[in-house]
Protein backbone atom coordinates (compact mmCIF):
# COMPACT_ATOMS: atom_id res chain seq x y z
CA UNK A 1 0.00 0.00 0.00
CA UNK A 2 1.25 3.43 -0.91
CA UNK A 3 2.00 6.00 1.77
CA UNK A 4 -0.68 8.34 0.45
CA UNK A 5 -3.31 5.62 0.67
CA UNK A 6 -2.17 4.84 4.16
CA UNK A 7 -2.72 8.47 5.15
CA UNK A 8 -6.25 8.37 3.74
CA UNK A 9 -7.11 5.22 5.68
CA UNK A 10 -5.79 6.68 8.93
CA UNK A 11 -7.75 9.88 8.40
CA UNK A 12 -10.91 7.87 7.73
CA UNK A 13 -10.42 5.88 10.93
CA UNK A 14 -9.89 9.05 12.95
CA UNK A 15 -13.03 10.65 11.54
CA UNK A 16 -15.03 7.48 12.18
CA UNK A 17 -13.85 7.30 15.78
CA UNK A 18 -14.65 10.95 16.31
CA UNK A 19 -18.10 10.53 14.83
CA UNK A 20 -18.75 7.42 16.88
CA UNK A 21 -17.60 9.12 20.07
CA UNK A 22 -19.67 12.20 19.23
CA UNK A 23 -22.74 10.06 18.95
CA UNK A 24 -22.12 8.90 22.54
CA UNK A 25 -21.52 12.44 23.79
CA UNK A 26 -24.52 14.00 22.12
CA UNK A 27 -26.84 11.08 22.70
CA UNK A 28 -28.30 12.90 25.69
CA UNK A 29 -27.87 16.42 24.33
CA UNK A 30 -25.54 19.06 25.73
CA UNK A 31 -26.40 18.34 29.36
CA UNK A 32 -23.32 16.27 29.90
CA UNK A 33 -20.99 18.84 28.39
CA UNK A 34 -19.19 21.13 30.82
CA UNK A 35 -19.83 24.72 29.78
CA UNK A 36 -16.87 27.06 29.53
CA UNK A 37 -16.53 29.58 32.37
CA UNK A 38 -18.30 27.32 34.89
CA UNK A 39 -17.48 26.78 38.53
CA UNK A 40 -14.24 25.14 39.58
CA UNK A 41 -15.28 21.81 41.09
CA UNK A 42 -11.78 20.61 41.86
CA UNK A 43 -10.64 17.03 41.64
CA UNK A 44 -13.00 15.53 44.25
CA UNK A 45 -16.37 17.35 44.49
CA UNK A 46 -19.12 16.05 46.77
CA UNK A 47 -22.79 15.78 45.84
CA UNK A 48 -25.82 17.06 47.74
CA UNK A 49 -29.51 16.37 47.03
CA UNK A 50 -31.99 19.21 47.49
CA UNK A 51 -35.80 18.99 47.56
CA UNK A 52 -37.78 21.89 46.04
CA UNK A 53 -41.51 22.42 45.79
CA UNK A 54 -40.92 24.40 42.57
CA UNK A 55 -37.66 24.93 40.63
CA UNK A 56 -39.27 27.29 38.06
CA UNK A 57 -37.02 27.06 34.92
CA UNK A 58 -33.84 25.79 36.60
CA UNK A 59 -31.89 23.51 34.23
CA UNK A 60 -28.88 21.20 34.62
CA UNK A 61 -25.42 22.78 34.39
CA UNK A 62 -26.79 25.84 36.27
CA UNK A 63 -24.43 27.33 38.80
CA UNK A 64 -24.37 26.70 42.54
CA UNK A 65 -23.27 29.73 44.54
CA UNK A 66 -22.35 30.51 48.12
CA UNK A 67 -22.35 34.23 48.97
CA UNK A 68 -22.56 34.97 45.18
CA UNK A 69 -19.42 32.89 44.55
CA UNK A 70 -19.73 29.94 42.15
CA UNK A 71 -18.75 26.78 44.02
CA UNK A 72 -20.60 24.05 42.13
CA UNK A 73 -22.99 23.04 39.40
CA UNK A 74 -26.36 21.34 39.00
CA UNK A 75 -25.92 17.72 37.96
CA UNK A 76 -29.51 16.52 37.57
CA UNK A 77 -33.15 17.48 38.18
CA UNK A 78 -35.65 14.69 38.92
CA UNK A 79 -39.12 14.22 40.42
CA UNK A 80 -39.50 12.29 43.66
CA UNK A 81 -42.21 9.65 42.99
CA UNK A 82 -43.16 9.56 46.67
CA UNK A 83 -43.82 13.25 47.30
CA UNK A 84 -43.89 14.65 43.75
CA UNK A 85 -41.34 17.28 44.72
CA UNK A 86 -38.41 18.27 42.55
CA UNK A 87 -35.11 16.70 43.58
CA UNK A 88 -32.01 18.61 42.44
CA UNK A 89 -28.57 16.98 42.65
CA UNK A 90 -25.65 19.42 42.80
CA UNK A 91 -21.89 18.99 42.90
CA UNK A 92 -19.92 21.25 45.24
CA UNK A 93 -16.21 21.90 45.46
CA UNK A 94 -14.60 19.77 48.18
CA UNK A 95 -12.95 22.80 49.77
CA UNK A 96 -16.29 24.51 50.46
CA UNK A 97 -17.56 23.67 53.97
CA UNK A 98 -21.22 24.24 54.83
CA UNK A 99 -23.16 23.41 58.01
CA UNK A 100 -25.26 20.27 58.08
CA UNK A 101 -28.47 22.32 58.38
CA UNK A 102 -27.66 24.53 55.38
CA UNK A 103 -30.48 26.16 53.40
CA UNK A 104 -31.04 26.28 49.60
CA UNK A 105 -32.91 28.74 47.36
CA UNK A 106 -33.45 29.12 43.63
CA UNK A 107 -32.57 32.67 42.64
CA UNK A 108 -32.04 34.74 39.49
CA UNK A 109 -28.75 36.43 38.58
CA UNK A 110 -30.61 39.55 37.35
CA UNK A 111 -34.09 40.74 36.42
CA UNK A 112 -34.09 38.64 33.25
CA UNK A 113 -30.99 36.53 34.04
CA UNK A 114 -30.49 32.81 34.48
CA UNK A 115 -31.42 30.74 37.50
CA UNK A 116 -28.93 29.34 40.00
CA UNK A 117 -28.99 27.52 43.34
CA UNK A 118 -27.82 29.45 46.37
CA UNK A 119 -26.52 27.58 49.42
CA UNK A 120 -26.24 29.41 52.73
CA UNK A 121 -25.90 28.80 56.44
CA UNK A 122 -29.01 29.29 58.62
CA UNK A 123 -29.44 32.62 60.36
CA UNK A 124 -29.24 30.98 63.80
CA UNK A 125 -27.94 27.68 65.13
CA UNK A 126 -25.55 26.39 62.45
CA UNK A 127 -24.40 22.88 63.42
CA UNK A 128 -22.33 20.10 61.89
CA UNK A 129 -20.85 19.88 58.38
CA UNK A 130 -22.64 19.14 55.11
CA UNK A 131 -21.28 15.76 53.95
CA UNK A 132 -21.24 13.92 50.65
CA UNK A 133 -24.69 12.46 49.81
CA UNK A 134 -26.51 14.72 52.31
CA UNK A 135 -30.13 15.78 51.74
CA UNK A 136 -31.53 19.27 52.25
CA UNK A 137 -35.28 18.76 52.88
CA UNK A 138 -38.04 20.91 51.49
CA UNK A 139 -38.43 22.61 54.90
CA UNK A 140 -35.05 24.35 54.31
CA UNK A 141 -35.49 25.18 50.61
CA UNK A 142 -37.38 27.76 48.61
CA UNK A 143 -37.24 30.14 45.67
CA UNK A 144 -37.32 33.86 44.99
CA UNK A 145 -40.30 35.71 43.53
CA UNK A 146 -40.34 35.71 39.75
CA UNK A 147 -40.74 38.82 37.61
CA UNK A 148 -43.70 37.21 35.90
CA UNK A 149 -45.45 36.82 39.22
CA UNK A 150 -44.87 40.49 40.07
CA UNK A 151 -46.23 41.62 36.72
CA UNK A 152 -49.21 39.28 37.01
CA UNK A 153 -50.13 40.68 40.43
CA UNK A 154 -49.73 44.23 39.17
CA UNK A 155 -51.90 43.44 36.17
CA UNK A 156 -54.60 42.00 38.39
CA UNK A 157 -54.50 45.10 40.55
CA UNK A 158 -54.68 47.50 37.63
CA UNK A 159 -57.25 45.65 35.55
CA UNK A 160 -59.48 43.71 37.94
CA UNK A 161 -58.75 45.51 41.22
CA UNK A 162 -60.14 48.67 42.77
CA UNK A 163 -57.62 51.16 41.41
CA UNK A 164 -60.28 52.70 39.18
CA UNK A 165 -62.50 53.30 42.22
CA UNK A 166 -59.79 55.01 44.32
CA UNK A 167 -60.81 58.46 43.07
CA UNK A 168 -64.48 57.77 43.76
CA UNK A 169 -63.67 56.48 47.24
CA UNK A 170 -61.49 59.49 48.09
CA UNK A 171 -64.12 61.93 46.74
CA UNK A 172 -66.97 60.40 48.74
CA UNK A 173 -64.77 60.22 51.84
CA UNK A 174 -63.93 63.91 51.57
CA UNK A 175 -67.63 64.75 51.24
CA UNK A 176 -68.47 62.66 54.32
CA UNK A 177 -65.76 64.22 56.46
CA UNK A 178 -66.18 67.79 55.28
CA UNK A 179 -67.20 69.98 58.23
CA UNK A 180 -66.81 67.17 60.73
CA UNK A 181 -63.09 67.42 61.35
CA UNK A 182 -63.38 67.99 65.16
CA UNK A 183 -65.70 65.00 65.56
CA UNK A 184 -63.42 62.80 63.46
CA UNK A 185 -60.39 63.98 65.42
CA UNK A 186 -62.17 63.23 68.72
CA UNK A 187 -63.18 59.83 67.35
CA UNK A 188 -59.58 59.08 66.44
CA UNK A 189 -58.44 60.20 69.90
CA UNK A 190 -61.03 57.93 71.55
CA UNK A 191 -60.00 55.10 69.26
CA UNK A 192 -56.38 55.66 70.23
CA UNK A 193 -57.30 55.62 73.93
CA UNK A 194 -59.34 52.44 73.40
CA UNK A 195 -56.49 50.71 71.62
CA UNK A 196 -54.07 51.83 74.35
CA UNK A 197 -56.37 50.51 77.07
CA UNK A 198 -56.73 47.22 75.24
CA UNK A 199 -52.96 47.02 74.92
CA UNK A 200 -52.55 47.67 78.65
CA UNK A 201 -55.07 44.93 79.43
CA UNK A 202 -53.48 42.53 77.00
CA UNK A 203 -52.51 40.10 79.75
CA UNK A 204 -56.03 40.05 81.22
CA UNK A 205 -57.55 39.60 77.76
CA UNK A 206 -55.23 36.67 77.07
CA UNK A 207 -56.10 35.11 80.44
CA UNK A 208 -59.81 35.61 79.74
CA UNK A 209 -59.44 33.92 76.36
CA UNK A 210 -57.53 31.08 77.98
CA UNK A 211 -60.28 30.72 80.59
CA UNK A 212 -62.90 30.68 77.84
CA UNK A 213 -60.87 28.02 76.07
CA UNK A 214 -60.73 25.91 79.25
CA UNK A 215 -64.47 26.45 79.78
CA UNK A 216 -65.17 25.34 76.22
CA UNK A 217 -62.99 22.26 76.75
CA UNK A 218 -64.85 21.45 79.99
CA UNK A 219 -68.22 21.88 78.32
CA UNK A 220 -67.08 19.66 75.47
CA UNK A 221 -65.96 17.01 77.97
CA UNK A 222 -69.37 17.26 79.71
CA UNK A 223 -71.30 17.04 76.46
CA UNK A 224 -73.24 13.87 77.47
CA UNK A 225 -74.33 15.40 80.78
CA UNK A 226 -75.39 18.64 79.03
CA UNK A 227 -77.36 16.69 76.46
CA UNK A 228 -79.07 14.71 79.22
CA UNK A 229 -79.93 17.93 81.09
CA UNK A 230 -81.36 19.50 77.94
CA UNK A 231 -83.35 16.35 77.19
CA UNK A 232 -84.76 16.31 80.74
CA UNK A 233 -85.52 20.03 80.68
CA UNK A 234 -88.54 19.56 78.45
CA UNK A 235 -90.42 17.21 80.82
CA UNK A 236 -89.53 19.47 83.73
CA UNK A 237 -91.01 22.51 81.96
CA UNK A 238 -94.09 20.49 81.09
CA UNK A 239 -94.51 19.55 84.76
CA UNK A 240 -94.18 23.18 85.80
CA UNK A 241 -96.77 24.11 83.18
CA UNK A 242 -99.17 21.49 84.54
CA UNK A 243 -98.73 22.90 88.07
CA UNK A 244 -98.96 26.50 86.99
CA UNK A 245 -102.17 27.22 88.91
CA UNK A 246 -100.75 25.74 92.13
CA UNK A 247 -97.60 27.82 91.75
CA UNK A 248 -99.66 30.97 91.18
CA UNK A 249 -101.80 30.22 94.26
CA UNK A 250 -98.63 29.60 96.31
CA UNK A 251 -97.14 32.90 95.24
CA UNK A 252 -100.38 34.74 96.02
CA UNK A 253 -100.54 33.10 99.45
CA UNK A 254 -96.92 34.03 99.99
CA UNK A 255 -97.83 37.62 99.15
CA UNK A 256 -100.64 37.59 101.68
CA UNK A 257 -98.33 36.06 104.28
CA UNK A 258 -95.78 38.74 103.59
CA UNK A 259 -98.41 41.44 104.11
CA UNK A 260 -99.54 39.86 107.38
CA UNK A 261 -95.97 39.51 108.60
CA UNK A 262 -95.27 43.12 107.70
CA UNK A 263 -98.37 44.30 109.57
CA UNK A 264 -97.40 42.19 112.60
CA UNK A 265 -93.90 43.57 112.64
CA UNK A 266 -95.20 47.12 112.33
CA UNK A 267 -97.68 46.63 115.16
CA UNK A 268 -95.16 44.97 117.48
CA UNK A 269 -92.40 47.41 116.64
CA UNK A 270 -92.75 49.38 119.87
CA UNK A 271 -92.80 46.22 122.02
CA UNK A 272 -89.78 44.74 120.27
CA UNK A 273 -87.86 47.96 120.70
CA UNK A 274 -88.83 48.09 124.37
CA UNK A 275 -87.64 44.49 124.87
CA UNK A 276 -84.38 45.29 123.18
CA UNK A 277 -83.89 48.35 125.33
CA UNK A 278 -84.62 46.23 128.42
CA UNK A 279 -81.99 43.75 127.31
CA UNK A 280 -79.45 46.48 126.80
CA UNK A 281 -78.28 46.68 130.47
CA UNK A 282 -77.95 42.89 130.70
CA UNK A 283 -76.01 42.72 127.45
CA UNK A 284 -73.86 45.63 128.55
CA UNK A 285 -72.98 43.87 131.80
CA UNK A 286 -72.20 40.69 129.91
CA UNK A 287 -69.95 42.67 127.61
CA UNK A 288 -68.24 44.29 130.57
CA UNK A 289 -67.54 40.89 132.11
CA UNK A 290 -65.37 40.08 129.12
CA UNK A 291 -63.48 36.84 129.60
CA UNK A 292 -64.42 36.53 133.27
CA UNK A 293 -67.68 34.70 132.52
CA UNK A 294 -66.21 32.06 130.13
CA UNK A 295 -63.22 31.61 132.41
CA UNK A 296 -65.51 30.96 135.39
CA UNK A 297 -67.51 28.42 133.38
CA UNK A 298 -64.43 26.39 132.55
CA UNK A 299 -64.72 24.60 135.88
CA UNK A 300 -68.09 23.06 134.89
CA UNK A 301 -66.70 21.06 132.01
CA UNK A 302 -63.47 19.98 133.66
CA UNK A 303 -64.37 19.49 137.35
CA UNK A 304 -62.39 19.15 139.56
CA UNK A 305 -59.51 20.34 137.38
CA UNK A 306 -59.65 23.64 135.52
CA UNK A 307 -57.90 24.37 132.25
CA UNK A 308 -55.16 26.11 134.19
CA UNK A 309 -54.35 22.86 136.01
CA UNK A 310 -53.41 20.93 132.87
CA UNK A 311 -50.07 22.75 132.58
CA UNK A 312 -49.06 21.37 135.98
CA UNK A 313 -49.28 17.75 134.83
CA UNK A 314 -47.12 16.04 132.23
CA UNK A 315 -48.75 13.38 130.12
CA UNK A 316 -52.16 12.61 128.68
CA UNK A 317 -54.03 11.91 131.95
CA UNK A 318 -54.15 13.04 135.60
CA UNK A 319 -54.39 10.78 138.64
CA UNK A 320 -56.88 11.77 141.36
CA UNK A 321 -56.44 10.11 144.76
CA UNK A 322 -59.27 10.34 147.36
CA UNK A 323 -58.78 9.07 150.95
CA UNK A 324 -62.10 8.33 152.68
CA UNK A 325 -62.05 7.34 156.38
CA UNK A 326 -65.07 5.00 156.82
CA UNK A 327 -64.07 3.65 160.26
CA UNK A 328 -67.33 3.49 162.30
CA UNK A 329 -65.64 4.51 165.52
CA UNK A 330 -64.22 7.65 163.95
CA UNK A 331 -67.57 8.44 162.32
CA UNK A 332 -69.42 8.06 165.64
CA UNK A 333 -66.84 10.10 167.50
CA UNK A 334 -67.16 12.91 165.00
CA UNK A 335 -70.94 12.85 165.23
CA UNK A 336 -70.92 12.82 169.03
CA UNK A 337 -68.50 15.72 169.13
CA UNK A 338 -70.85 17.69 166.92
CA UNK A 339 -73.78 16.82 169.26
CA UNK A 340 -76.03 16.68 166.18
CA UNK A 341 -77.93 13.79 164.65
CA UNK A 342 -77.66 12.55 161.10
CA UNK A 343 -81.10 13.84 160.37
CA UNK A 344 -82.34 17.38 160.63
CA UNK A 345 -84.06 17.89 164.02
CA UNK A 346 -86.84 19.79 162.33
CA UNK A 347 -87.54 16.74 160.15
CA UNK A 348 -87.59 14.16 162.95
CA UNK A 349 -89.47 16.40 165.39
CA UNK A 350 -92.49 14.53 166.72
CA UNK A 351 -91.16 11.06 165.89
CA UNK A 352 -91.11 8.46 168.71
CA UNK A 353 -87.78 7.36 170.22
CA UNK A 354 -85.62 5.00 168.27
CA UNK A 355 -86.08 2.22 170.89
CA UNK A 356 -89.86 2.45 170.44
CA UNK A 357 -89.45 2.12 166.69
CA UNK A 358 -87.16 -0.90 166.99
CA UNK A 359 -88.97 -2.58 169.94
CA UNK A 360 -91.26 -4.70 167.69
CA UNK A 361 -88.18 -6.20 166.17
CA UNK A 362 -86.91 -7.20 169.65
CA UNK A 363 -90.17 -8.64 170.97
CA UNK A 364 -92.65 -7.40 173.61
CA UNK A 365 -90.76 -8.45 176.74
CA UNK A 366 -91.11 -6.15 179.73
CA UNK A 367 -88.23 -7.83 181.49
CA UNK A 368 -85.90 -7.09 178.57
CA UNK A 369 -83.03 -4.90 179.76
CA UNK A 370 -82.56 -1.49 178.27
CA UNK A 371 -80.07 -1.35 175.44
CA UNK A 372 -77.63 1.53 175.41
CA UNK A 373 -77.86 1.72 171.61
CA UNK A 374 -81.63 1.89 171.59
CA UNK A 375 -82.47 3.76 174.74
CA UNK A 376 -85.16 2.71 177.25
CA UNK A 377 -87.62 0.25 175.76
CA UNK A 378 -91.28 1.09 176.60
CA UNK A 379 -92.95 -1.45 178.87
CA UNK A 380 -96.16 -1.42 176.88
CA UNK A 381 -96.59 -0.77 173.21
CA UNK A 382 -100.38 -0.48 173.46
CA UNK A 383 -103.51 -1.01 175.55
CA UNK A 384 -104.10 -4.53 174.35
CA UNK A 385 -106.59 -3.46 171.72
CA UNK A 386 -104.06 -2.29 169.22
CA UNK A 387 -104.27 1.36 170.23
CA UNK A 388 -101.29 3.35 171.44
CA UNK A 389 -100.87 3.73 175.23
CA UNK A 390 -102.45 6.64 176.94
CA UNK A 391 -99.79 9.10 177.93
CA UNK A 392 -99.59 9.86 181.61
CA UNK A 393 -99.92 13.42 182.73
CA UNK A 394 -96.62 15.19 182.65
CA UNK A 395 -94.84 15.69 185.85
CA UNK A 396 -92.57 18.51 186.70
CA UNK A 397 -89.01 17.52 186.25
CA UNK A 398 -86.53 19.45 188.29
CA UNK A 399 -84.00 21.26 186.16
CA UNK A 400 -80.53 20.77 187.51
CA UNK A 401 -78.50 23.85 188.17
CA UNK A 402 -75.75 24.51 185.69
CA UNK A 403 -72.32 23.47 186.79
CA UNK A 404 -69.90 26.22 187.73
CA UNK A 405 -66.20 26.38 188.21
CA UNK A 406 -64.44 27.71 191.29
CA UNK A 407 -64.98 31.33 190.20
CA UNK A 408 -68.71 30.88 189.66
CA UNK A 409 -68.60 30.79 185.85
CA UNK A 410 -70.79 28.18 184.10
CA UNK A 411 -68.98 25.24 182.56
CA UNK A 412 -70.07 23.97 179.10
CA UNK A 413 -70.62 20.24 178.94
CA UNK A 414 -68.24 18.27 176.76
CA UNK A 415 -68.77 15.01 174.89
CA UNK A 416 -66.56 13.31 177.48
CA UNK A 417 -68.94 14.44 180.26
CA UNK A 418 -71.82 12.74 178.49
CA UNK A 419 -73.84 16.00 178.21
CA UNK A 420 -77.47 16.08 179.11
CA UNK A 421 -79.12 12.68 179.34
CA UNK A 422 -80.68 11.41 176.11
CA UNK A 423 -83.68 9.15 176.30
CA UNK A 424 -83.11 7.78 172.82
CA UNK A 425 -79.81 6.09 173.44
CA UNK A 426 -76.85 6.16 171.14
CA UNK A 427 -78.77 5.52 167.91
CA UNK A 428 -81.33 8.03 169.01
CA UNK A 429 -78.60 10.62 169.33
CA UNK A 430 -77.08 9.64 166.00
CA UNK A 431 -80.34 9.67 164.08
CA UNK A 432 -81.80 12.60 165.93
CA UNK A 433 -84.90 10.73 167.12
CA UNK A 434 -84.21 10.75 170.90
CA UNK A 435 -85.98 12.90 173.38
Amino acid sequence: MRPRERMRVAAALVVSSVLLSGCGVFSSGLRGVELPGGADLGSDPYTVAIEFADVVDLVPQSLVKVADVSVGTVRAIDVDPQTWNARVTVAVNHDVRLPANAEARVRTTSLLGEKFVELSAPAHGATGTLADGALIPIARSGRAVEVEEVFGALSMLLNGGGVAQIKTISTELNKALDGREPQVRALLDNLNALVGALDDKKGEIVRALDSIDRLAATLDARRPQIETALDDLGPGLAELESQRHELVDMLQALGRLSGTATDTVNRSRADVLADLRALQPTLAKLAESGQDLPNSLQLLGSFPFTDAAQDAFAGDYTNLYVKADLDLKNVLDNILRSRQGLLNPDVVKGLPPVAQLLAPLLGNNAAQPALPLLGPVPTTLGNGQGSPPTPSPPTATPVPAPATDGSGQPVSPTPSDGGPPRSGGLLGGLLGGGR
